[in-house]
């Protein structure tokens, strides 16, 4: 039998010796391909075997975020501040064994938070209880990857883990299609100049994969990471934040100290995407909230009924570029298919009352009366 993780452990060895430049970017490109290949096959076969127990999780509210970081950096701590939950903690690492849930409410939204045990390095290959961790993590709508201030190098770690399950952390999916044809070989067309990947070594990993004919479409500068995980096409794109506990360890003099670092230290996350807090004495929670609340890119919708005045105080929480059709299945599953129109009054609407159908693109504070047949 075909030894897959060996055969993989020899291409990534070849390639952390092989240097990446304008003569090598083919090769690497190829052997790239070849890993994830193997990678696939060596997926397909654990599937007959043992599963794992997992964690069954029920999704409510108007989002999910998930806490993810090694045994005791504080997650359940942090479960407790920031929602409804209850949560055993203790000073020692391994306290949370099951998936507990917790209900964050803030400006108007639910947001439901996730405490999972505390994985290890290696848990996308299964470690511990790695690969029934990263199946939630790839449900959630947001990652919230939890270091404290001891141990600030296991942010890359971290996003490393993810990457390696497949979750792609802060990028949006690459702007290319495949089109697949019976005949006439492989067709590459890109809009843009192409500086990390040529024609060459696209057709390479394409073939790679079994593709030979193809239309290809690529509208930006991708590099062959990118066009692998588009053909694999399991790619999970999530926003995430990185949260670093115990400030309140610190003097105010190592807090700037550890500012400096996080700035300017290249394997961690941006600036601005780093939350310096104390889960224990309440630092920076609110901050913490507003930026799980900015990141999940939410809107408010007023809903008004016929002659009334639009209920103002509590809106329905939704997503940028939701439609009135998204707003119609979060009332009611019949909604859709009662709907007769829909009036709108605000950003959206060229006049106040502005009748629309279902595939509208509402705005932020839009009032929306729906009438039904």
């Amino acid at each position: 039998m075909v030894d897959y993780n060996e055969e993989i452990r020899a291409l990534e060895e070849e390639l952390s010796k092989t240097q990446y430049n304008k003569s090598t970017q083919h090769h690497i490109g190829l052997v790239k391909a070849k890993i994830a290949r193997l990678k696939e096959r060596a997926a397909a076969r654990s599937k007959g075997g043992k599963k794992g127990e997992g964690y069954a999780v029920r999704k409510s509210g108007d989002a999910t975020a998930i806490l993810i970081g090694f045994p005791s950096v504080g997650k359940s701590t942090l479960l407790n501040k920031i929602t409804n939950a209850e949560s055993k903690t203790a000073a020692y690492a391994f306290t949370t064994l099951t998936c507990i849930p917790g209900m964050m409410e803030h400006k108007n939204a639910k947001i439901q938070v996730l405490d999972v045990p505390g994985i290890l390095k290696g848990a996308a290959s299964g470690l511990g209880r790695g690969k029934e961790v990263i199946a939630v993590a790839r449900n959630a709508d947001i990652a919230i990857l939890m270091v404290d201030v001891f141990t600030v190098n296991q942010i890359d770690i971290l996003r490393k883990e993810l990457e390696e399950a497949d979750i792609r952390v802060n990028q949006q999916q690459p702007s290319v299609t495949i089109t697949r044809k019976d005949r006439g070989g492989l067709s590459i067309a890109s809009t843009v100049k192409l500086t990390k990947i040529d024609e060459k070594t696209a057709k390479a990993i394409l073939n790679e994969f079994q593709i030979v004919s193809a239309d290809v479409v690529i509208r930006e500068d991708i590099t062959a990471d990118q066009l692998i995980d588009v053909i694999e096409g399991n790619r999970r794109y999530m926003p995430a934040l990185a949260v670093v506990n115990k400030i309140d360890s610190l003097t105010d003099e190592g807090t700037r100290q550890l500012q400096q670092q996080l700035k300017y230290n290249a394997v961690t996350a941006k600036s601005e995407d780093i939350i310096l807090i104390s889960a224990e004495k309440g630092i920076n929670l609110d901050v913490l909230k507003d930026a799980i609340y900015n990141r999940m890119n939410f809107m408010r919708v007023h809903l008004k009924e016929t002659g009334k005045k639009p209920d103002m105080d509590v809106p329905l929480i939704m997503k940028h570029n939701d439609t009135i059709r998204t707003v119609c299945e979060k009332l009611h599953r019949d909604f859709v298919a009662k709907f007769k129109f829909a009036k709108v009054w605000g950003k959206s609407a060229k006049f106040p009352g502005q009748k629309f159908k279902m595939d509208h693109k509402l705005a932020d504070r839009d009032v929306v009366e729906i009438h039904l047949r």
